[in-house]
């Protein structure tokens, strides 16, 4: 079986590649003529039918004969490997031994036949190994945490006796970015707030002639759970998402690396300042927090009740005792913690790439959001147990 490249004269036709089989005494021989290169048109494919027109034996051998061969380069070797395939299908013995030598060397780096895709794996672990897994990895980071957070509480001592690597300064700028700068809102928020509490407590309570009663619900609502939730909340959106995408950029820029390396503490010189000024702001902006819930509730009501300015506050602070405050203020220490602590630990996890930024701080925000509302349940069962 011959097959030439087409040509429109008779030099390009001396150069096109061009091969044939032929029967002989020793078994099937390949001829090869031409120039075979990659980015020639007249490149031909070696079909797989014309070893099996020839009628082989199986065991025979395909000999190459390069005699007429001009020039090559890979696209050769490629319809070399081509008609090594072939020969593998037709049970015959692919006889390379004439080739270039460097033919040869190429040849040998390619298979010996073609692969096949192995069939998909089904990875899927049981339930039972899912459940190992994710539990097993809830306590690892439990245990990193904790390191974590005792880290941060021997870098305090250390502060305290003047020794620790905390700088003023910073402590300073991060108090100023967790307190005063979200004054306003926090004051916004919860304003509206306050307002939307006693617009729907009129409503309700007056179907009963006890719009008075809407000083208590504002007030111990405020106190006890709104003003505290709607602060970490606030927090977790606004400062531990900042100090999440702001230690995975040090993480990014290799400046967590060189503080371990020149032996300076990253819970003491990092972590510290914004974990301590978060816990020192977070209870007075609840306490502000309450007082704007409160006002908002009083101008809501002084426009749609009948009732003296004087008489609202002093019916608000009568109906609500000083422990729901205590109350409130003792949440909002926690929640400080969980929020600045968790935000620092998703920093130092995160991945150093441009992306890995943003999804540290929006999982900052998630696990601050979830975390915040999840410790508000634990602490309503333990308030109802000691009866507060």
């Amino acid at each position: 079986m011959t097959q030439q490249a087409s040509s429109s004269s008779p030099a390009q036709a001396a150069s096109s590649p061009s091969w044939s089989v032929d029967n002989t005494s020793t078994g099937l021989s390949l001829t090869l003529n031409g120039e075979w290169k990659a980015l020639s048109d007249e490149l031909m494919q070696f079909p797989e039918a014309a070893l099996t027109a020839a009628s082989p034996k199986a065991g025979q051998s395909l000999l190459i004969d390069p005699t007429g061969l001009k020039g090559w380069d890979s696209g050769f070797i490629m319809f070399l490997w081509n008609v090594k395939q072939a020969a593998f299908q037709a049970s015959l013995v692919f006889d390379d031994r004439s080739l270039p030598s460097s033919a040869q060397r190429l040849l040998a780096l390619l298979p010996g036949k073609a692969g096949h895709p192995s069939p998909h794996q089904d990875a899927r672990e049981g339930i039972l190994a899912r459940i190992g897994g994710t539990t097993l990895d809830i306590l690892q980071e439990i245990s990193t945490s904790s390191s974590l957070l005792l880290d941060v509480l021997r870098g305090a001592f250390r502060a305290l006796r003047g020794k620790s690597s905390m700088r003023l300064k910073d402590l300073l700028v991060d108090v100023w970015n967790a307190g005063p700068s979200a004054l306003l809102i926090v004051s916004i928020v919860n304003f509206l707030i306050g307002a939307i509490l006693a617009f729907v407590g009129l409503l309700e309570l007056r179907k009963f002639a006890a719009q008075i009663y809407v000083t208590n619900l504002v007030g111990i609502a405020s106190a006890r759970e709104i003003s505290a939730i709607m602060t970490a909340i606030i927090m977790a959106g606004r400062t531990g998402g900042a100090y999440a995408a702001r230690i995975s950029t040090m993480q990014g820029n290799e400046e967590i690396d060189a503080l371990q390396v020149t032996g300076i503490s990253v819970a003491g010189y990092i972590l510290l300042p914004s974990i301590l000024s978060l816990i020192l702001m977070m209870p007075l902006l609840y306490l502000y927090g309450t007082l704007v819930a409160i006002f908002g509730g009083f101008v809501v009501s002084m426009t749609m009740m009948d009732l003296s300015p004087t008489g609202y506050w002093l019916s608000t602070f009568n109906g609500v005792e000083l422990s729901q405050f205590a109350f409130g203020f003792i949440k909002a220490l926690f929640f400080a913690g969980f929020i600045a602590l968790a935000a620092c630990r998703i920093g130092l996890k995160a991945g150093r790439s441009a992306a890995d930024v943003g999804i540290a701080a929006t999982r900052a925000v998630v696990i601050g959001i979830v975390g915040v509302i999840a410790l508000d349940a634990i602490f309503a069962v333990l308030a109802n147990a000691v009866g507060i």
